[in-house]
């Protein structure tokens, strides 16, 4: 797929860097820009920038349009990492004459980088572009796990239109589905509907509250080491820290641990792509948001760069195996831990009931999953997701 045609090219003199004569270790200097009259280079490509401009759909933030080269003008000014990184920033996405327009060329073009093995890295934008990102692993018949770092569960109604606040049912109801699980990090309870609540509970999809996963922060690893997805709403960022959004709250993430999830999905051996929306340049001070955002994508390759690939299993000898008897409906629980990390790993029995076949489910999980299950309990992690294998 040729997807030079969809694009206009980085405009050099809207994200402040009129000049040719940089800092050859700023990022700046390191990374590929797409130019319709040269000759695009993708070999190797490990990460690719794209700019979408759209905020037809977005609630109550149209000015989320304005946002890649403002969030290009400085990540670009960051040094670069001390590992090479090849990237290529295709500037921004031509938009279609409607929004499912963008939609349809945006989930195309994604969904050929997937394949590729190349991480898109999308700077919306409004956050229903989040739509998009799904359809690209539709496309390639591939399940996916999505993470969403937001305040909000963003779900709608069935019968309502898809908007940036309301585009997660449009996921959900898609036929065929690809989605195995839905995680959200971060959400504020008093944003969201009880009704919204139980329901996300009655589809044992994860839900984090803000407060407890400040609490610790090593939790949300596992969480995120599930993914393929990632999208952040930057209104999960406390206001304070990121006041470049009309929807943010006095809480949310501090600033430093937003950039920590960032590295959390870079260090995650399957994520395959990251989206970041609903930056609104107007209402920020002092570039503050779009620094902000620079850092998070900064944490995320810098995490990337130190992917270890323990997530196969292909030699079992890479783990030390763990067998805890526990005295509820399960009879012991299997744990592997990682000789090369540490990460653990617990595994979900998937029971095929027609063709009387057992699989096993590896699923990322934490060590105070294994101490509790040591007390003779299980976490609530195994059983969410031991429940929506065997529904």
């Amino acid at each position: 797929m040729d997807i030079t045609p969809y694009f206009d090219p980085v405009d050099f003199n809207a994200i402040g860097f009129p000049k040719e004569s940089y800092d050859a270790s700023l990022l700046i200097s390191n990374v590929c820009f797409f130019h319709p009259d040269g000759q695009l280079d993708m070999d190797g490509v490990e990460f690719v920038v794209i700019g979408v401009p759209e905020s037809r759909n977005a609630f109550n933030n149209s000015s989320c349009s304005l946002a890649p080269d403002e969030i290009r003008s400085q990540f670009y000014r960051l040094y670069r990492w001390e590992k090479e990184v090849k990237i290529v920033d295709m500037g921004n996405l031509i938009l279609g004459k409607t929004v499912e327009d963008t939609y349809q060329v945006l989930s195309d073009i994604l969904a050929y980088l997937i394949e590729n093995k190349i991480i898109p890295i999308v700077l919306g934008g409004s956050n229903d572009l989040a739509f998009a990102n799904y359809r690209a692993y539709e496309k390639l018949e591939q399940v996916v796990n999505i993470v969403a770092v937001d305040s909000r569960f963003d779900l709608g109604s069935e019968e309502a239109d898809i908007r940036s606040d309301r585009y997660l049912n449009r996921i959900i109801l898609q036929q065929p589905n690809y989605l195995l699980n839905y995680s959200n990090i971060g959400y504020q309870t008093y944003m969201n509907s009880p009704e919204s609540i139980e329901l996300m509970n009655q589809l044992f999809f994860e839900t984090y509250r803000v407060g407890t996963m400040r609490k610790d922060m090593e939790e949300i690893e596992p969480i995120v080491r599930n993914a393929e997805m990632m999208s952040i709403d930057i209104s999960a960022v406390r206001r304070a820290d990121a006041p470049g959004n009309p929807n943010a709250s006095a809480n949310g993430f501090y600033g430093e641990e937003i950039c920590q999830v960032a590295r959390f999905a870079g260090v995650s051996d399957k994520l395959s792509s990251f989206g970041i929306y609903e930056y609104d340049p107007t209402l920020d001070t002092s570039f503050q948001t779009a620094q902000l955002i620079g850092h998070i994508l900064w944490y995320f390759v810098e995490g990337y760069i130190h992917r270890q690939g323990d997530t196969s299993f292909k030699d079992k000898n890479m783990y030390n195996r763990y067998s805890v008897t526990v005295s509820e409906s399960v009879d012991e629980l299997e744990f592997y831990c990682s000789k090369k990390t540490g990460r653990w790993w617990v595994i979900v029995p998937v029971i095929n009931i027609k063709k009387d076949i057992e699989q096993k489910y590896f699923l990322p999980c934490s060590r105070k999953d294994y101490e509790i299950a040591c007390k003779d309990k299980i976490s609530e992690r195994w059983w969410r997701a031991y429940h929506k294998m065997n529904r």
